[in-house]
């Protein structure tokens, strides 16, 4: 029995490794596209939500992409209204180690929870005849048009503690440290006292 549980492993594995063979000898001469997106929510005076989206693309392969594509259309219409840039764009190519960025703004006037999709990103590949995908990584969900609670005076020292906590203790530890080699201890300057008379 476990001998045939050894044999099946092992056949498993070889057509595994066959299978994934052919895919890692491609990846060898091809781009490995990385997006990644981010979004900032700020509170306008008029009582909207600005949200501003920017997504950068790079190519950590070993050749360049070509006829690079973005489209970020995952922004329903009935929350959102673009007030400057496109959620969709091209480029030429994009070769290896380099950026791309595109980003855009949108304005909201509804009170919801918004969970935003991965951005599509395609490119062709010189040695495939099919465009490739990649897809950005995906926003926290978004709270548009949320009461934020104002942060208390307990919250914000937390909030030091944990950003400043360590760095305060190290300079603690200094200043008692030195403090303990430069002052005398009291017991060796009594003694030195008593000697004198």
């Amino acid at each position: 029995m476990a001998k045939f549980f050894t044999n099946s492993l092992l056949t498993l594995t070889t057509v595994v490794l066959l299978l994934i063979a052919p895919s890692v000898i491609d990846g060898s001469e091809a781009p490995f596209i990385v997006a990644h997106k981010k979004a900032t929510l700020n509170r306008l005076k008029s009582g909207a939500d600005k949200l501003s989206v920017s997504i950068d693309i790079y190519n950590r392969g070993s050749a360049s992409a070509y006829d690079v594509s973005l489209t970020d259309d995952g922004w329903s219409p009935e929350i959102f209204k673009i007030i400057s840039g496109n959620t969709s764009t091209s480029w030429e190519r994009l070769d290896v180690g380099a950026v791309l960025s595109h980003s855009f703004e949108l304005e909201s006037n509804v009170k919801t929870v918004f969970y935003s999709t991965p951005a599509v990103i395609t490119f062709r590949v010189p040695t495939k005849a099919a465009l490739q995908e990649a897809y950005s990584t995906s926003l926290l969900p978004l709270e548009i048009l949320s009461d934020k609670p104002k942060a208390s005076a307990l919250h914000l020292a937390k909030r030091m503690l944990g950003n400043y906590g360590s760095l305060v203790s190290v300079i603690s530890i200094m200043v008692l440290f030195v403090y303990m080699v430069a002052t005398p201890s009291k017991s060796g300057s009594a003694k030195g006292s008593k000697k004198k008379r």
